[in-house]
C-alpha cells in the first residue's frame, strides 16, 4: 500500500460512519412510528418477536458497529497524525492534514495557505514521497 491508498482510509472509513449513522436515523424513525394493531382475535402464543423488537435489535447492533468504527478510525487518525508529523516540511504536513484529516477541497487548501493550485499539488506530490519512505522503514 502506498503513502495516499494509507492516508485515504481515513476519509472512506468516515465516509462508512456516516452512512451508518444515516440507516441508523432511519431505523430510529421506523422504531418510533411502528405501532402495534390492536384486534379482538387471540393470537398464538409461539408467535416470533414483534417488529419493534427486531428493528430494536437491528438498531443496538447497528449502534455497536458505529462505535467500533469510529474507534477505528480514531486510530487510524492518530497514525496517520503520527506518519505526517514525521515529515520535515511544515508547509507539506500542513497540506497532508487539510487534505488527508479535514477533506478540505483543493481549491478551499490553495486559498488558505495564499499558493496556486498547481504549488499545492507540487507540495503534496512531494509530502507522499515523503510519505512513502517513511512507510517503507
Amino acid at each position: 500500500m502506498n503513502a495516499k491508498e494509507y492516508i485515504s482510509q481515513a476519509r472512506f472509513l468516515d465516509a462508512r460512519i456516516n452512512a451508518k449513522i444515516k440507516q441508523l436515523d432511519r431505523l430510529n424513525t421506523l422504531a418510533t412510528n411502528a405501532t402495534s394493531v390492536l384486534s379482538g382475535m387471540p393470537h398464538s402464543p409461539n408467535r416470533g418477536t414483534s417488529k419493534l423488537e427486531t428493528i430494536i435489535v437491528k438498531i443496538v447492533d447497528l449502534q455497536e458497529e458505529i462505535n467500533h468504527d469510529i474507534d477505528e478510525l480514531v486510530d487510524l487518525k492518530r497514525a496517520i497524525v503520527t506518519l505526517i508529523k514525521q515529515i520535515p516540511s511544515d508547509e507539506q504536513q500542513a497540506v497532508l492534514e487539510k487534505r488527508y484529516l479535514n477533506y478540505q477541497p483543493w481549491e478551499q487548501i490553495s486559498v488558505d495557505m495564499g499558493y496556486s493550485s498547481q504549488h499545492i499539488f507540487k507540495i503534496h506530490y512531494d509530502a507522499l514521497e515523503v510519505c512513502d519512505r517513511l512507510l517503507k522503514r
